[in-house]
């Protein structure tokens, strides 16, 4: 695959809010997460501006369970954010074949998807093929974020509260690229934290797509994009969160577009 490191910026949507969590503190009861950054301003403000600066690709992601008190809430704000940039942002939380289309017409380039295609631990190819066949291998999006148990990095679901029995490899992403026109991958471990990179994570990543990657989860530093950009063989586009600007962190958002290639 060609190296073309790009930065997928991203808008985590919670109880109606733009903010930024960590990534393992999330519980649907009482709809709690450890917040690190609680916005002011709208989803679409931050659409806006990835407009602007010429960045697409990047994703919105509801975090409260669909169904929930604050679901809706979520959704206005994505609504907001994909009519003020459309085709210019994916879209994942609670999609399912049955709404996905749905958010494809608010504006979103593709869904992102991971619980409904996991059934008791495993992928469900019946649920990914009706999905698949419903909006198109060129609008999604799986997303295989993962935990480290026993040495081995496990696919979680539900907001990764839930272990599946599917190890992150390149037995897992052979068999499921040929469905997806991308796959996204927080190391939910590190996420949110700003501490450091799952280094073993990314250099493995590096090796096993023939399609796209997002890397997301524990970017800090500069030195941190560029550990990315050495172990992932400039193979891997990657996503800051906490540790950016925009969100209350040290990294300056033009210093990160100026180290990537989207331009």
């Amino acid at each position: 695959m060609e190296k073309n490191m790009q930065f997928r910026p991203c808008i985590d949507i919670h109880n109606g809010q733009v903010k930024q969590i960590v990534g393992g503190s999330l519980l649907d009861a009482g709809n709690q997460a450890t917040e690190n950054f609680v916005a002011t301003q709208d989803a679409a403000f931050y659409a806006e501006l990835y407009r602007n600066t010429g960045i697409h690709g990047g994703h919105i992601i509801l975090l409260n369970k669909a169904g929930t008190e604050y679901y809706e809430a979520d959704v206005e704000q994505a609504r907001k954010a994909l009519a003020m940039y459309p085709g210019g942002l994916q879209i994942g939380g609670g999609i399912t074949a049955e709404n996905a289309q749905e958010f494809l017409d608010m504006g979103a380039s593709h869904v992102i998807v991971t619980s409904y295609v996991f059934k008791d631990g495993r992928v469900d190819y019946e649920r990914l093929q009706l999905l698949y066949h419903t909006v198109g291998r060129e609008h999604l999006v799986l997303d295989l974020s993962c935990r480290k148990r026993e040495g081995r990095y496990y696919i979680v679901t539900d907001r990764w509260q839930k272990f599946t029995e599917e190890v992150v490899c390149r037995q897992t992403i052979e068999r499921l690229q040929e469905y997806a026109d991308e796959f996204l991958i927080h190391a939910v471990d590190v996420e949110g934290k700003a501490n450091g990179v799952e280094e073993e994570l990314v250099a493995m990543l590096s090796e096993e797509a023939d399609i796209p990657i997002t890397y997301a989860g524990g970017v800090g530093s500069y030195e941190d994009i560029e550990t990315i950009r050495t172990l992932g063989k400039g193979r891997l586009n990657v996503t800051i969160g906490s540790a950016l600007d925009l969100f209350g962190g040290s990294l300056q958002y033009d210093r990160v577009l100026s180290m990537m290639d989207n331009r």
